[in-house]
């Protein structure tokens, strides 16, 4: 996803048509529509490009989990300098989002990517 205006609408709109897709459960479609703009925002404001969203839908297990996946290429140093114009009543509460409403979250770290995941189960 290219870091322009637009693009987290735009990728929001593709998961919640896929969700649709896979019959995921409404009251999980909300909540994880939520941490796709939540992850993706993160990755667009305060990392390299490029980003990648990945979701997965584990039904084979009850109860079924949502497994919403960014990667993108790391911290971006400019990001830093950036927050001090930053409102932050605008800014800075989606790890806090993504934490009450994932069941497990965390970050992998790679060479060159970094990797925020979220697992949301569905009730």
């Amino acid at each position: 996803m290219p870091p322009v205006a637009g693009a987290v609408s735009a990728v929001r709109r593709r998961a919640a048509a896929l969700l649709a897709e896979w019959r995921v459960c409404p009251e999980l479609v909300e909540d994880s529509l939520l941490v796709v703009s939540e992850l993706v925002t993160n990755a667009i404001v305060h990392a390299r490009p490029p980003a990648e969203l990945r979701l997965s839908w584990l039904r084979g297990d009850h109860p079924a989990i949502l497994r919403v996946e960014v990667t993108d290429a790391g911290p971006d140093p400019a990001a830093g300098a950036t927050r001090a114009g930053i409102d932050p009543d605008e800014h800075g509460r989606g790890e806090a989002i993504v934490h009450a409403l994932a069941t497990r979250h965390g970050i992998q770290v790679h060479p060159g990517r970094v990797t925020r995941w979220a697992e949301l189960v569905a009730a």
